[in-house]
Formats: structure tokens, sequence, C-alpha cells
């Protein structure tokens, strides 16, 4: 299955990319798994990041979400601004 996944703010930047495709396997059913199948991959600062966001096809989300085939799957840290 394949998903979309976008990193914004920090993420973005200790990433080097704003996204990519990535085919998950078997397994990774919801935001939760496919956060920890991330970190798995290298992505160590999602499983660091505190307060975490998610998203999935723009609405907010809890890692209990499901994903499926085709999603756009956000994380962001929360950022202040003024």
């Amino acid at each position: 299955m394949s998903v979309n996944i976008l990193y914004f703010a920090s993420l973005r930047e200790a990433f080097g990319t704003a996204g990519e495709t990535v085919e998950l396997p078997a397994g990774v059913a919801t935001v939760g798994q496919l956060r920890d199948w991330l970190v798995g991959q290298g992505r160590a600062e999602l499983a660091t990041a505190k307060n975490l966001r998610c998203a999935v096809n723009q609405e907010m989300c809890k890692a209990d979400a499901p994903v499926k085939a085709g999603d756009e799957i956000a994380f962001f840290p929360p950022v202040t601004g003024g």
C-alpha cells in the first residue's frame, strides 16, 4: 500500500524533505504504526518530537486513525508564532 507523507516545520528541516511517497509493509494500518515504522526507517525525530500532531487527508487525527492506500498523512510538531 502506497501513501504520501508530508513533514512540516522542524521535521521538514531534520529530514531535508517536505514529503515522500512510501510503500508500507503489511501490518501498518494506523497512523501510530506508520510513525513507528518510519522511526525504524531512520526518522527518529518522529519518536522524540513532543506533542507531535498528525493529520490524514487534511483532517487532524490521533495515532489510532486508520491509514489506507493513497492517503496523505502529515506529521508536524506544534509551532509557535508571533
